[in-house]
Formats: structure tokens, sequence, C-alpha cells
């Protein structure tokens, strides 16, 4: 039996497929967020640390998608206005807490130590991310919903971020240039400030 292309039974298809890359989407920046900043702490990495904290920031966006996938109806728009709100004040506060520490270690000579773990992180991001961000972006255009069309700019965000972190790190490790740190954190910052411009109404 043929099925209708509006039918209940592709709809659902759908639905759940939407769903999913969501649910995804979140089980791993959850992975980020944990496994970046506990590397970080422990390596003195303020690129992990950058790049935890803005992975908790679309987490935090991430999880109001999936609320607005699930009830659309339900999903008001004063709660997705405290969301930006949230996400705006979250993104603010991180460049200069992250960005004013860099500057202090690097001035006093903190020196960041190489993280294998953070490493890890950066290349599971690096082969994750992609396919977030082609799911979200065909997300984005069936349900023609600016608020996913968003999110899937901030997964396209997150794959450069990874790239910065990757390099940053691959360079310290191997070649023992520990200012490749915090090279790698003001690329991060500045994406971020990208990010955190672009929420604002």
């Amino acid at each position: 039996m043929l099925l209708h292309r509006h039918s209940p039974v592709l709809e659902k298809d759908k639905d759940w497929s939407r769903h999913k890359i969501e649910y995804f989407s979140s089980a791993w920046m959850s992975v980020e967020v944990i496994g970046s900043v506990w590397s970080g702490l422990i390596a003195g990495s303020f690129a992990l640390l950058a790049f935890g904290g803005d992975s908790l920031v679309e987490l935090l966006s991430g999880i109001t998608v999936l609320s607005f996938l699930r009830k659309p109806q339900a999903s008001s728009t004063t709660n997705r206005g405290r969301t930006e709100q949230l996400t705006k004040a979250l993104l603010f506060s991180l460049i200069p807490v992250i960005g004013l520490l860099a500057v202090y270690s690097y001035v006093t000579g903190l020196r960041p130590e190489a993280s294998p773990v953070g490493i890890a992180i950066a290349v599971g991001a690096v082969v994750v991310m992609p396919y977030l961000w082609l799911g979200k972006r065909r997300i984005g255009r069936e349900t023609r919903s600016s608020m996913l069309s968003m999110d899937a700019v901030a997964s396209l965000t997150c794959i450069f971020m990874s790239l910065a972190l990757l390099g940053g790190l691959l360079v310290e490790y191997f070649l023992g240039l520990w200012w490749a740190d915090y090279l790698a954190t003001a690329f991060i910052l500045a994406f971020v400030s990208r990010e955190a411009f672009e929420v604002v109404p």
C-alpha cells in the first residue's frame, strides 16, 4: 500500500527523526561539557574550559529546541525569550571570565599541560558536529522554524571551534608549544563573541 506524502505514518516517522537528532545532540553536548571542563581543569587549559562553557550554552539551547519539537503549542514565546536571555547572559559572561583568567595565567607564566582526554573530546566533536549540523539544518528547513535554523548555525560554529581546539591541543601535545592553548582560547572566544551578538535581538 502506498502512503501519501502527508500521511500520519510518514509524519510520525519525520517527528521521530527530528526528535532523535536533538536527543543525540543533547547527549553529546553533555559529554562535551563534562569532558572539556574536567580535562581543562586538570590540564589548566583555558581552551578546553572555553569550549566546555560554550557547549553548556548549546546544551541549554538544545533542550529548549527539544521542548519545542515535543510540544510546539505549549512552548510559549515567553519561555523561549527567557532561554534566549539566559543564553545571551552565559555567552557574554563566558568571554570576560575565561579571557581575563587566560591573560592573567599567561602573564604570570602558567603553562597548560597536554591533555589526551581533551584531544579525544576535540576529535569526537570534529566527527560528530558535522552530522548534527546537517541534521539540524534539514529539520529547520522542514519545520520552517527560525529557532531550529539558529540551532543548526550554532552547530556549524561548534565545528570551527572544535577544529581550533584540536589544532591547539595537538600542537601543544606533539610539539610542546604551550602557548598554542592560549591561541586556541582566543579563536574560541572570538566564535563565542559572534554567537553572543547573534543572540541579541
